[in-house]
Order: structure tokens, then C-alpha cells, then sequence
């Protein structure tokens, strides 16, 4: 399949955006969400680094360009409905902009686990 097939099969919904859920491709620890258009998803698939779109700024982001912490790709899949991207990366350095390894670190909330069931 090419790239335009790919994006082809994305739905870009509220905004013309997809959310991308970034993971470890090692670990599969996840470590952010962050928006793609079209553009910004043409671009991870085939440039090699995670690019978003900056929804505050209105602008395209490269992971890493001014932190150094930068996201290689080493895959990517549509989820069944098409509006959802997993990209797994090499993750090098803090993924969350607060300086964490993931935006997920320390963030955890209290959920009911229902008996017999696993809460990990």
C-alpha cells in the first residue's frame, strides 16, 4: 500500500485531526497522545520522525527538533475504524514536554477494579 493509500484510509474528524498514541516500540509503554491533519501524518510516515500539529500554536511540531528528545519511527497502524494512529518509536530522551519519560508518569487516578479482576 503507498503513503496517499494510507492516508486515504485515516479519518480525520473534529478539525481534520486524527489523534496519533505514541508507544515504545520496545516496551510498548505508552508514552503521549498528540493531533495529526493529514499533512503532519504524510510527513511521520515518510520522513521517519513523529510530526503533530500543534493545536495551541497552530503549527506543525517535530518531536525533538528544540528539546532534543526526538520520536523515530519504527511503525504505524490505523486502528478498525481508520481515526486513531499508533506510532511506535524510538523514543530518545523525555517524551512529555514536563520533562517525564511519558506524559503518563505519576499521573495515575483512582478507578474501581472489580473483584477477580487484574488492576494492572
Amino acid at each position: 500500500m503507498t503513503t496517499e493509500q494510507d492516508l486515504d484510509r485515516a479519518v480525520f474528524s473534529t478539525g481534520d485531526l486524527l489523534p496519533a498514541v505514541i508507544q515504545q516500540w520496545d516496551t510498548g509503554e505508552v508514552l503521549m497522545l498528540g493531533w495529526m491533519d493529514r499533512e503532519a501524518m504524510r510527513r511521520t510516515l515518510t520522513e521517519g520522525r513523529v510530526t503533530f500539529w500543534s493545536r495551541s500554536r497552530q503549527e506543525y511540531w517535530r518531536k525533538g527538533d528544540t528539546s532534543g528528545n526526538v520520536q523515530f519511527v519504527r511503525s504505524a497502524a490505523l486502528d478498525c475504524d481508520g481515526d486513531t494512529l499508533l506510532v511506535k518509536v524510538d523514543q530518545i530522551g523525555a517524551a512529555c514536554h514536563t520533562g517525564t519519560h511519558t506524559c503518563f508518569d505519576g499521573r495515575a487516578v483512582d478507578v474501581v477494579v472489580l473483584p477477580g479482576e487484574s488492576s494492572s
